[in-house]
């Protein structure tokens, strides 16, 4: 298992386009992937699962990743965290 703590800094959040497009991207690998904040725990690739979360800009998470591509899953959601991903 591979995880990571992130500062997320989409500017509003992880929240309906993003989130679409967030889960869209874990969905590119095959690895189990998880995003937890405020000690709940999502499937990445859940959308419902996702928006649930009530992710905000500023809010610290912990993604992490279990299989063949865990950490290139990561890295690669990591990247869409730090920034606009729309």
């Amino acid at each position: 298992m591979f995880s990571k703590e992130i500062v997320v800094r989409c500017e509003s959040g992880l929240h309906n386009k993003q989130a679409t497009y967030f889960v869209q991207k874990a969905n590119e690998f095959e690895s189990s992937i998880w995003l937890e904040s405020e000690n709940r725990k999502m499937n990445a690739k859940s959308l419902l699962g996702i928006m649930s979360l009530g992710i905000v800009t500023g809010a610290t998470v912990t993604l992490s990743a279990a299989g063949s591509d865990e950490e290139a899953a990561v890295t690669a959601l990591e990247a869409l965290l730090k920034r606009d991903v729309y």
